[in-house]
């Protein structure tokens, strides 16, 4: 995985509260800085380091319920306007994800 994965998911967390809780750029209400404070630890912590997937391709799920629901909230709302507010990261993790399912069926032995 990209070793920004960890701004990727500020820049969404950023997008969301801005349109969400009307927050200012560069700010984070108090909800969304917990969250992102609780991403940044599980980060922190994650056995696969530095090659990671994405948590929603990773076998294991080390959020909280609760959190897991609030990420999913965030990126289901940002995602898709990270096109239009950060072409880059979003082609990034596209072309991210591709790569990532193109090593999962090599490794098991399936042609895409």
């Amino acid at each position: 995985m990209q070793k920004d994965d960890l701004k990727t998911v500020k820049l969404m967390i950023g997008l969301y509260c801005r349109k969400k809780h009307g927050s200012k750029k560069g700010e984070l209400c108090k909800d969304c800085e917990e969250l992102c404070r609780y991403v940044e630890e599980r980060r922190k912590k994650c056995p696969f380091g530095d090659d990671k997937p994405f948590c929603s391709n990773c076998r294991i799920h080390c959020y909280k319920p609760a959190m897991k629901e609030r990420i999913k909230e965030v990126m289901r709302f940002s995602g898709p306007r990270m096109m239009f507010y950060s072409p880059r990261v979003a082609w990034a993790h596209v072309f991210e994800t591709m790569a990532l399912k193109r090593r999962e069926a090599k490794a098991n032995g399936k042609r895409k």
